[in-house]
């Protein structure tokens, strides 16, 4: 037996120290700091157009590519007048009055093209419109009237372009800048507007925030809405393929059985059958029994736990009547047309024609209660036509919305899907609804046990 020694090799400087909470929390914030203020301060970033909403969508033509450019009115308009408010409050002429109004104005100015940037500017405007003002001893530190209005605007402007967390670091930054001004240079004047700029600051940027948190989580909203719209679509879906298989099964699964039963007595129709005619006969039987019982596991896994097995064969073409005379029992006033030389048609066709139909009629009972239906039937050369339209409701106002999912189009459109047909559903000329379905039967093909 033979002893190994592992050694770990100790980094120079000794074991890596773990920070403390707090230091991180300090590291992040100043990471935080210099990505949103001072990373790429002076980046281009023009302030985009208006989208397709609000005034933009309602105008027409040069009206609604002037309302796109609307932000940008608002803000040249703000900077417009923040250099008036400027001019007014100086006491100063020629100049040193111009230059006063133009540092009002192009930090505004620069909040369309570079927004971090023109809060810098705007706080080296305010410095350096007090070195040219030349107050002393009084009011007005270290803002201006104009500049005060400037930044108040440059701030908001600024926020509503970056992120909620720039907002913080925004008013920080002004408050650090108020304070050393303050602290270093106003010792000479009776009072600060530092303060005020604060307050106001404050409930401007939280105004804003609140408006970007509110507008995120409406987006989160409605993606969220989209997604459960998408899979609610498709478990629709899902739930109609399922009760066609289910319905089908019944179809299938009595083709099957008569085929093991002819297959079983076909031998002994004919007189010595030879014995590679009864052991094809065999064959044919013990497939269609093993094809039975696969076709009833399957129905097993999409069976529903409240599924209840059918008492009754399933429904076709002629018992299409009896489901007419029910629906005028419900109210609905509905006459039937047949035209062509009527023929059996395969059981699933005929299933699937006889749920379009009641479907159609439930959902004008639904949709449209009080008008009259009319459905047409048409044993056309190659196929079947089905035609279902609803008159307009008498008192579309009273209509309620209907509080069902949504299956019935999505089951027509499969169950037509699946035998290679045509559908259109809309609305008719009369203010109605109307389906039209055509699905195609191969020549000769007849149900009944003489055709399986």
């Amino acid at each position: 037996m033979t002893e190994t020694t592992q050694t770990r090799s100790v980094p120079q400087g000794g074991a890596t120290k773990q920070r403390s909470p707090e230091y991180r929390l300090a590291a992040d914030a100043l990471r935080g700091l210099r990505q949103d203020l001072f990373h790429d301060a002076f980046a281009y970033r023009p302030l985009p157009r208006a989208g397709a909403d609000g005034a933009a969508r309602r105008g027409r033509g040069r009206m609604r590519e002037y309302a796109a450019w609307t932000p940008h009115a608002v803000v040249v308009a703000l900077g417009v007048v923040a250099m008036l408010f400027a001019l007014a409050s100086t006491d100063r002429a020629g100049l040193l009055s111009l230059l006063s109004g133009l540092l009002a104005l192009g930090p505004v100015l620069l909040t369309l093209v570079r927004p971090v940037g023109a809060f810098w500017c705007s706080l080296a405007a305010s410095a350096v419109a007090l070195v040219f003002a030349g107050t002393s001893g009084w009011g007005d530190w270290p803002w201006l009237p104009g500049s005060f209005l400037t930044h108040l605007v440059v701030l908001t402007v600024v926020a509503l372009r970056t992120r909620p967390r720039a907002a913080a670091w925004l008013w920080v930054m002004t408050a650090a800048y108020g304070f050393v001004a303050e602290s270093l240079f106003g010792w000479d004047h009776y009072s600060t507007d530092v303060g005020p700029m604060l307050i106001l600051s404050a409930l401007i940027l939280l105004a804003v925030t609140v408006r970007h948190i509110r507008r995120e989580a409406q987006q989160e909203v409605t993606a969220q809405q989209t997604v459960t719209e998408a899979e609610r679509s498709r478990r629709t879906l899902l739930e109609e393929r399922t009760t066609i298989a289910r319905e089908l099964h019944d179809v299938v699964a009595h083709h099957m059985s008569v085929v093991a039963i002819q297959a079983e007595a076909a031998p002994y129709r004919v007189e010595n059958p030879p014995p590679e005619l009864e052991k094809a006969f065999a064959t044919i039987r013990e497939n269609a029994v093993a094809a039975l019982t696969e076709l009833r596991r399957v129905l097993g896994v999409v069976r529903a736990e409240d599924y209840e097995a059918p008492d009754a064969p399933q429904p076709t073409l002629a018992d299409l009547d009896a489901l007419l005379a029910n629906v005028r029992e419900a109210g609905l006033e509905v006459t039937k047309t047949v035209t062509g030389a009527v023929r059996e048609l395969p059981q699933g066709v005929e299933l699937s024609a006889y749920r379009i139909v009641q479907e159609a009629l439930s959902n004008t009972l639904r949709h449209a209660p009080g008008a009259d239906a009319r459905v047409e039937i048409g044993y056309v050369l190659g196929g079947l036509g089905l035609r279902i339209v609803n008159g307009p409701p008498p008192a579309p106002h009273l209509v309620k919305p209907s509080p069902g999912a949504g299956h019935g189009v999505t089951g027509m459109r499969e169950r037509v899907s699946m035998l290679g047909g045509e559908m259109t559903a809309g609305p008719a000329a009369d203010g109605g609804h109307e389906v039209t379905v055509f699905l195609p039967v191969p020549a000769g093909a007849t149900t009944g046990e003489g055709g399986a």
